[in-house]
């Protein structure tokens, strides 16, 4: 008699919920139907040894894209079919730029947790594009002075979103995944009205 593996996720019920999202992804970047199948059969594969030998996913409709993305470009890696190497990086870098520019929708609101003399110049550096020289005398600052609130403000911007959100990176480092936790009122109301 065979013994029953036993796995800390519910592998049928999340392949249900998000097989066909997950195969319309896959098509997107492969464009072939057969090759699809056979990605979405192994990232299924994945999903389910995963889930055997370990549990703690925070976001699994995230997890479970970055699992496909890393399977698509192991199988461009393996059969060497990208001639330029920039399109493999235009791969692996969507999920980054989908989860960050989801970050970055809460930025600006963010800034009005910082003092004002910190937010100013931050705003003005990062989401202007301002020179520091232009910054500093705008706002009638020794340059030094400028550049040290700038660096002071991305430090409480950090701190700020450590502080309201979950975050999960690849190997690299790289955002792949961002969520509001549910303790942080004032950007789930921000979140709200995005819905809207």
């Amino acid at each position: 008699m065979q013994k029953e593996i036993k796995t800390n996720c519910d592998v049928p019920a999340l392949w249900l919920e998000h097989k066909n999202e997950l195969r319309s992804f896959i098509l997107k970047r492969v464009k072939d139907q057969d090759l699809t199948n056979d990605v979405l059969q192994e990232v299924l594969m994945k999903v389910y040894s995963f889930c055997i030998s370990k549990s703690g996913v925070r976001n699994v409709r995230s997890w479970l894209f970055q699992i496909a993305q890393n399977t698509i470009t192991d199988h461009y890696r393996k059969q060497s079919k990208f001639t330029n190497l920039d399109n493999l990086a235009d791969i692996e870098n969507e999920d980054q730029k989908i989860a960050f520019s989801e970050a970055a929708n809460y930025i600006l609101p963010m800034l009005d947790f910082l003092p004002k003399e910190y937010a100013i110049p931050l705003k003005f550096a990062d989401i202007d594009n301002m020179k520091q020289a232009d910054i500093a005398k705008k706002l009638n600052l020794s340059l030094p002075a400028t550049k040290s609130r700038i660096q002071r403000a991305r430090q409480l911007l950090k701190a700020e979103f450590i502080t309201c959100c979950h975050f999960e990176t690849d190997r690299k480092g790289n955002l792949i995944s961002f969520e509001i936790k549910d303790s942080c009122e004032p950007l789930q109301q921000v979140k709200r009205e995005l819905q809207k």
